[in-house]
């Protein structure tokens, strides 16, 4: 026997939100049912999936409006990320994803860290074009520059001082 569910999540090798799919009694009624991943297939509940549907669409359009608007400023601006670096332009750390993020927050732009995609931590100076996935149908190439900083290098860790003890030992200064 088979029973008519609506889906409310995508369910792997079923279907996705929003289908009407057919299955067993059991699977509807002691797994896909309890959990929420479905609903069953009630007129009433088809008229409340496609609202829902509905006013998904709504957001989702407006979603990529707001990536679309981004992805033009982000296009049109370039961003200078300054870090120490050595004398063969060699960062002593690395620019990633998140000093990315952070430097659009500076200039007012929201990018979420993981939607920037690099491939590795930028270690040198330079200037880059990164790719930045707004949206499965939006990216844009956002340029930044790399520059070395007027800071110094980190200072080289050094070992405590050592003084002598009045026995002639040798003991570690405590900071």
């Amino acid at each position: 026997m088979s029973t008519e569910v609506i889906l409310t999540t995508t369910v792997d090798k079923l279907g996705a939100e929003g289908d009407t799919v057919r299955v067993a009694d059991g699977y509807a009624r002691n797994y896909l049912i309890p959990k929420g991943l479905a609903m069953p297939a009630s007129p009433a509940n088809l008229r409340r999936v496609e609202t829902l549907r509905k006013k998904r669409e709504e957001q989702r359009l407006a979603e990529l409006g707001r990536s679309k608007e981004l992805a033009a400023r982000l296009a049109k601006q370039s961003f200078t990320i300054t870090a120490p670096a050595g004398p063969d332009e060699r960062l002593y750390g690395s620019v990633t994803a998140a000093t990315i993020s952070e430097a659009l927050k500076r200039e007012g732009l929201e990018v979420d860290r993981k939607k920037i995609l690099l491939e590795h931590p930028i270690r040198a100076t330079g200037v880059y074009d990164i790719d930045v996935r707004l949206d499965a149908e939006v990216s844009a190439k956002v340029k930044i520059w790399v520059v070395a900083g007027e800071e110094e290098a980190p200072p080289a860790a050094t070992p405590p001082a050592e003084q002598p003890t009045e026995k002639g030992k040798k003991t570690s200064r405590k900071k």
